[in-house]
């Protein structure tokens, strides 16, 4: 019966101590306390009366520290993966699985778990070392940057590489340092693509497809070691030639660049001058043509001319031959200011057409000529009847 009950001994206290007042003895106590647990682990006590109660209380205390050490261990087997991580289980050291993210057990002593950061991108550089991305705030490594190309030049190459983890479990145990391995495998890749090109295409074009190339090589060595990486990109930061060199190469770049300039303009000129010389020549040829033409055209309607002529010239001879003197006479003196009027038995005349010079439109000048061949000829067709029936006389 407990010591508080009624009925019970309410006199005494908790500890069987049988005094009735005042507090326990402290050495009383413990000694009490180390008696009970010890007869929980089998122990017994120094009385005879309590072997078979303390046999039972200690089965009961054995049982309760089993059952909390078992919850206490099953409790100790739960993880959370957070997302972009994988865990690696491991059992007696040796790989089992990969978790997923989210809660999970494992029993613990038995197996163990690595978590490994899958989602994170990391860098590697090749031929420099800093945070930066330039020259200008990086410490270059010449051990790594200096390559020959295909043409026996030396290049000076720095890229940055991302890269991450796509198999936690190959990353973990399939090489011994993964990030190294991925460092010497790309400026291995690096190294065999510069030496198949030359130095003109390394510097100035072919920047973008050396980088895609040194991915691919990269990614081929990575996936046969089993390294468990993944590149994301890989970017050529510089590629020049050595400091040493530099301000030659550069001289080489102007006049290279100063050639490109010249040949532009020269064929910009050209370009101008050639048109204008071909339209020129396109319409010489043309006027050429033309005259060809005309000239054929003419030299045709006088032949016509002539043969009608001379089949005239065959019905009337005499006919045909005065018309054609006076036709010619005709066109000589029609140019001319002055006639001469040839009369038989006389002296001869000069003949100067009045009406045809009070007609002339001219301003008549203020001094009067010297002689009569400075008179303008007169152009009033009026006269024309006149002078052939002059000539008319003067061969009758």
């Amino acid at each position: 019966m407990a010591w508080n009950e009624p009925g019970g001994s309410g006199n005494k206290d908790p500890w069987g101590g049988g005094r009735d007042q005042g507090p326990p003895d402290l050495d009383e106590v413990v000694k009490k306390m180390q008696d009970k647990f010890g007869s929980l682990f089998g122990g017994k006590k120094g009385g005879g009366g309590g072997g078979a109660g303390s046999g039972k209380g200690g089965s009961v205390g054995i049982g309760l520290i089993v059952i909390v050490a078992v919850v206490a261990w099953g409790l100790s087997g739960i993880y959370i993966i957070e997302e972009g991580k994988r865990g690696v289980v491991l059992q007696f050291g040796a790989y089992k699985e990969t978790t997923l993210p989210g809660p999970h057990w494992y029993p613990r002593f038995i197996q163990s778990v690595d978590e490994v950061d899958i989602s994170t991108i990391r860098d590697a550089t090749i031929g420099y070392r800093s945070g930066g991305s330039t020259r200008q705030t990086s410490a270059p490594v010449e051990r790594e940057s200096l390559m020959l190309t295909q043409d026996e030049n030396i290049v000076d190459v720095q890229l940055a590489v991302q890269y991450k983890v796509k198999n936690a479990s190959d990353y973990l145990f399939k090489i011994k340092d993964p990030d190294i391995t991925l460092r010497q495998s790309t400026e291995s890749a690096v190294r065999e693509i510069i030496g198949k090109n030359k130095m003109e295409f390394v510097i100035t074009e072919g920047r973008t497809e050396i980088a895609r190339r040194v991915h691919d090589l990269t990614q081929e060595i990575l996936d046969r070691y089993q390294t468990g990486l993944e590149i994301t990109s890989v970017n050529m930061q510089d590629a020049q030639p050595p400091e040493a060199v530099q301000a030659a190469f550069d001289d080489a770049v102007k006049a290279r660049e100063d050639n490109v300039r010249l040949k532009n303009e020269a064929e910009a000129y050209a370009n101008d001058i050639i048109p204008k010389a071909q339209g020129r020549a396109a319409r010489d040829i043309a006027e050429a043509n033309g005259y060809k033409e005309q000239v054929i055209a003419e030299a045709q309607g006088e032949t016509a001319r002539f043969l009608n002529l001379l089949t005239e010239y065959k019905k009337a001879p005499e006919v045909t031959r005065k018309r054609l003197y006076l036709e010619t006479v005709e066109s000589v003196m029609v140019k001319s200011s002055k006639i001469m009027v040839d009369v038989k038995g006389g002296n001869n005349l000069i003949y100067l057409p009045l009406d045809r010079l009070m007609e002339q439109r001219t301003p008549v000048t203020t001094q009067a000529p010297r002689n009569m061949d400075s008179v303008p000829p007169a152009t009033n067709q009026t006269t024309e009847p006149r002078r052939r029936e002059v000539i008319r006389r003067g061969e009758r």
